[in-house]
């Protein structure tokens, strides 16, 4: 597959502006609520992952701790880091509630609030991949982890069902101009550049989401969608009368279109994801 081409427009993006309004989108609805369809689906890529032997784990972008949780439960330190402050919030407690020692912090996968080579292992379900600036994600990946230690990441492919439902949502929350897809993290060779300077052995695999059930049909879904995911709430929120008829046809037909359904259950079948395997240098 040819690379995807980062594309940006003359001027300076204003990332101060562009942050606040991720947090806030982030922040909006109810992600934790949506996540528990996705839950076992998280649970099955952590175990996928080799962290044989690791000690202390990084999970950036770990919303209410999905894989977070999982991975302390194996007795591993865990540390999560994410924007959303609501979503910290209710880590915390979920992880008070199975008594797990656990740390969880509000903070930027572009600026990550722990010291050089602080973590064996740093991991990433489709979280990371929404921060603005992958070069300083990346750089701060390779910066908090231990030479030797391993890079494991889930990022939505650019011909996933998320990919096209996000397409959709930007035609009325058009995108800030000058950055580059968040898709773009599952292509491979994009992956692969940027990458190189830091890490070695990379392994990068398509891969279908495990175990993604919902037991209604497309439109219910998009009312889940519609009300718990940020992303999808805030196109709807922003969007007039028309754009909103517009938007949930077409949502209608990315879901009926990447799923299948039997017995009352839907599932989501095109729910393509890179997985990526690397070693700091």
């Amino acid at each position: 597959m040819d690379a995807i081409v980062e594309t940006r427009t003359q001027g300076q993006p204003d990332f101060t502006a562009i942050k606040t309004k991720q947090k806030a989108t982030w922040e909006d609805g109810d992600y934790h609520g949506f996540a528990t369809y996705m839950h076992d689906g998280a649970v099955e890529i952590l175990n996928s992952w080799d962290l044989a032997g690791v000690k202390t784990l990084l999970d950036v972008g770990c919303g209410s701790g999905q894989t977070a949780i999982p991975a302390a439960l194996k007795g591993m330190r865990v540390t999560g880091v994410d924007i959303a402050e609501n979503l910290i919030a209710m880590a915390r407690e979920l992880a008070a509630v199975t008594q797990l020692d656990a740390q969880f912090d509000v903070g930027d996968a572009e600026a990550l609030p722990y010291a050089d080579r602080s973590f064996d292992a740093v991991i990433s379900l489709i979280g990371a991949m929404f921060a603005p600036r992958p070069e300083r994600v990346v750089a701060e990946f390779a910066r908090v982890l231990k030479p030797g230690g391993k890079l494991c990441m889930a990022n939505w492919t650019p011909a996933s069902m998320p990919a096209k439902m996000f397409k959709c949502c930007s035609e009325v929350v058009a995108p800030p101009p000058g950055l580059a897809s968040p898709v773009l993290w599952g292509d491979e060779a994009t992956i692969r550049e940027r990458l190189a300077e830091h890490f070695t052995d990379i392994k990068l695999t398509r891969k279908n989401y495990p175990q993604w059930h919902y037991p209604f049909d497309e439109h219910e879904l998009i009312e889940l969608f519609r009300h718990k995911f940020g992303p999808v709430k805030r196109a709807f929120d922003m969007a007039s009368p028309a754009q909103a008829k517009s938007l949930h046809e077409k949502l209608f037909h990315v879901y009926r279109d990447s799923s299948e359904t039997s017995n009352g259950i839907m599932t989501i079948t095109g729910g393509e994801y890179l997985d990526v395997s690397a070693v700091r240098r």
